[in-house]
């Protein structure tokens, strides 16, 4: 799926598409005309969120920037929310730079709409991340949602009432109930259920009464509105007001409108076979989205749990959404909390967490050995458990379970150090000092607290955590751990002008490693080497030692060392004064920073390239390479690197020399609002032509995205147990994914499936 431009921002377009609330619609208009924060606050189940994001997206047109959704309901840790904000913006913690920073620094001269919503579970982080951006970024406004108001500077609220409900015993004309808001959701969520549903004279009265006896309220309408599949209005209307009348005791009182929601969830419940209650109910563990597959593990072992699972979305009481062509599914807020009591009722909160750490845990231990050399498939797993895996590391802080959080921690490693430094620096100061787990487990998490310190450029930080990790390393007989601490102290090292002690760390690293079938063992020796020989600025020793490692990376598939070990030969041309020659080293190792989406080297290749056009001529190519090399970095919050600012002064110099101070300011401007994909392909040429039409031959294909990965695991010759080994999925996942693929192509054999992938035109 493509990344959605800068301008556009990040709104989905099927939350939109419900028309009504024009009283509201124009109260958000006239505020946010007049204040920077609007606040939305009404009980859950009311639509605050389809308000907010209908409004953001007409209001988002006027926008320079446009409209951006930051969605809170899924962080449990109130510490997260302005990394949630910084990821919904595109941002990246991959530096030093807390990502409330980060998010500053990006906002403070953008002309933006921010919609921040369900802020209520994390109320005071939210008022004070929100109060921050107003403060700091003058030409962003923000619309929050939240039961309750933030009580930040110069918040207006605007209370959001149920849905405008239709006159009683059918007074009005069908045309006019049919442009009742109430009505028109009720008639559009029944037909969608049942595919024939329409309000007409003979059924609009009890549409009115069932709406009227919902008191509007959005969600409690869908729940109904689903049943039409089975029911009728009527026989809906009755079974309700049944349920109702048996709450007021037969008296007049009305219900308040959250017993009202709350007794339309329990009908809806009460209606659920047991063994949809059972599944229903144990979703909730999940904080984020969550896969059939983590279904399976977590909730329950059953050959019935994609039956049940379909029903409760046919059902909506589960909302299904795709996430990078793998069907994912997640509770509606109002929904989590329901079912979270019903867990506490059925005695099973204690059970299903530990069995949701313990499953996590595992998944996280068994991957990370090959998660460097499968990183593009690992990184796509853990962009959608993230939210999951953060809610197991707070659960095992709070229960004191430290051993389990340093293994899930530490199994999570290659995405702290290419997608979220600071989180992962935050995490492993909480697990570290209490020194409670395994030897084993404790050297890997003390070499990435180190590897990450080197990452944010802080040395100091990263030495005592390298030195435990080669005590423990040490102590445990632990050779490849050992190996890996002493390349990254060499680094830290040559960091601070140690040469001496950076030496000594890497002969010992080659001593440790001999013996060992490792490949990532050579390969970090020899970033040691190469990044030692960078800072030394011997130009032939640094391109001897790249070279191997180019060929060990690419045998290995080891793409994160590949694109470092292409960098450092791309320097070493630099260099040596060959510009031609480092330019297709630059260019691969960006390619594959855009494959896994590694901002700094991202940053770090863009500004290079620009040096190289600038130095080859190329005035107004190097001017915008700057320009969006200098956005990336802003993006992760990064300052320059003290290597690249010679060659970033050296580039301005002489652009701005060819084109004049007034129009390199001009290009460079042009270069920071492209956006990074558009940066990225301007660097490439060709390159980056070549991948969009890869990328929409791709979309043609009437496979998945993960049935796509699986067909092309299967004309390799792989079994279904190494493919699930491959992609971090269960054999049964893979025959699934198997059977799914023979039905769509009409084959009945994996040689057929083997010999399509192999045709030019599948």
């Amino acid at each position: 799926m493509a990344r959605p431009s800068r301008r556009q921002g990040n709104l989905p377009a099927e939350a939109t598409s419900f028309v009504g609330r024009r009283r509201e619609l124009g109260e958000i208009r006239s505020k946010l005309g007049a204040a920077r924060l609007v606040s939305l606050v009404g009980p859950g189940g009311v639509g605050k969120t389809r308000l907010a994001i209908r409004a953001a997206s007409e209001l988002g047109r006027g926008f320079g920037a446009g409209a951006w959704l930051v969605e809170l309901a899924e962080v449990r840790d109130p510490a997260l929310v302005s990394n949630a904000v910084a990821a919904a913006l595109d941002l990246r913690d991959q530096t030093a730079t807390e990502p409330l920073a980060i998010v500053l620094g990006y906002l403070k001269d953008k002309h933006l709409l921010l919609v921040v919503d369900n802020c209520e579970h994390v109320l005071d982080a939210a008022s004070r991340v929100v109060t921050e951006v107003v403060k700091g970024a003058p030409g962003v406004h923000v619309i929050a949602t939240s039961r309750e108001p933030l009580s930040a500077p110069g918040e207006h609220l605007i209370p959001v009432p149920p849905l405008e409900l239709p006159q009683a015993h059918a007074a009005e004309p069908l045309a006019q109930v049919l442009q009742n808001e109430a009505a028109m959701l009720f008639t559009t969520r029944a037909a969608a259920a049942s595919g024939s549903f329409e309000l007409t004279a003979s059924n609009q009265s009890a549409v009115a009464d069932l709406c009227r006896r919902l008191d509007g309220l959005p969600l409690a309408i869908e729940l109904a509105a689903v049943r039409t599949r089975v029911l009728s209005v009527e026989q809906i209307l009755e079974r309700l007001t049944d349920r109702f009348g048996l709450l007021t005791a037969g008296g007049r009182a009305a219900l308040p409108r959250h017993q009202t929601l709350s007794t339309t969830i329990d009908w809806s419940h009460d209606l659920l076979t047991p063994q949809e209650r059972t599944l229903l109910r144990r979703l909730c563990v999940f904080a984020g989205r969550f896969t059939l597959e983590d279904v399976e593990s977590v909730c329950a072992a059953d050959a019935q749990t994609l039956d049940l699972l379909s029903s409760l979305v046919d059902k909506s009481l589960v909302m299904k959404e795709d996430a990078r062509g793998l069907a994912s599914y997640r509770l509606h807020e109002t929904m989590r909390e329901y079912s979270a009591l019903k867990l506490r009722e059925a005695g099973e909160v204690d059970a299903l967490g530990e069995s949701c750490t313990q499953y996590y845990r595992l998944r996280c231990l068994q991957a990370a050995p090959q998660a460097r050399y499968r990183i593009v498939e690992w990184l796509g797993w853990m962009d959608l458990e993230i939210d999951n895996i953060r809610a197991v590391l707070r659960h095992a802080i709070e229960r004191k379970d430290f051993a389990a959080g340093i293994d899930i921690a530490v199994g999570a490693g290659w995405y702290w150090i290419t997608r979220a430094t600071t989180e992962g620096v935050r995490w492993l100061d909480q697990l570290l000092p209490e020194g409670i787990g395994n030897v084993e487990t404790h050297a890997w998490a003390y070499f990435i607290r180190g590897f990450l310190a080197v990452l944010q450029s802080e040395p100091a930080a990263a030495q005592p955590a390298l030195e435990r990790a080669v005590a423990l390393a040490r102590e445990s007989g632990q050779r490849d751990v050992l190996c890996h601490a002493l390349c990254m102290s060499s680094i830290a090292a040559k960091m601070t002008l140690d040469r001496e002690s950076a030496r000594r760390f890497l002969e010992q690293a080659r001593v440790e490693m001999d013996g060992i079938s490792d490949p990532s063992l050579p390969i970090a020796v020899l970033q040691a080497e190469a990044l030692g020989g960078l800072f030394e600025g011997d130009v032939e020793m640094v391109r001897t030692v790249a070279e191997d490692g180019v060929r060990l990376s690419r045998e290995a598939s080891d793409l994160y060392a590949l694109e470092m070990m292409s960098m450092n030969l791309g320097y070493a041309d630099v260099l040596a004064g060959d510009f031609r020659a480092s330019k297709p080293r630059f260019a691969d190792a960006l390619q594959i920073a855009h494959q896994i989406d590694d901002r700094v080297a991202q940053y770090a290749l863009l500004y290079a390239l620009g040096f190289v056009a600038a130095a080859s001529n190329q005035a107004r190519l190097a001017a915008q390479l700057l320009g969006g090399a200098d956005a990336v970095r802003l993006g992760a919050g990064a300052a320059v690197i003290a290597y690249l600012a010679p060659l970033i002064d050296q580039a301005t110099e002489s652009a701005s020399a060819t084109l004049g101070a007034r129009k390199f300011e001009s290009e460079f401007q042009a270069g920071q609002r492209l956006g990074r994909d558009a940066a990225v392909a301007l660097a490439l040429g060709e390159r980056g032509q070549a991948a969009t039409a890869v990328s929409d031959g791709a979309a043609a294909s009437p496979l998945g995205k993960r049935e796509s990965d699986v067909a092309r695991l299967v004309a390799d010759g792989l079994s279904n147990k190494q493919i699930g080994a491959r992609l971090f999925i269960s054999e049964r996942t893979v025959d699934s994914h198997v059977r799914n693929i023979l039905n769509k192509l009409g084959f009945n054999s994996r040689a057929q499936i083997a010999a399509w992938m192999a045709s030019p035109d599948h």
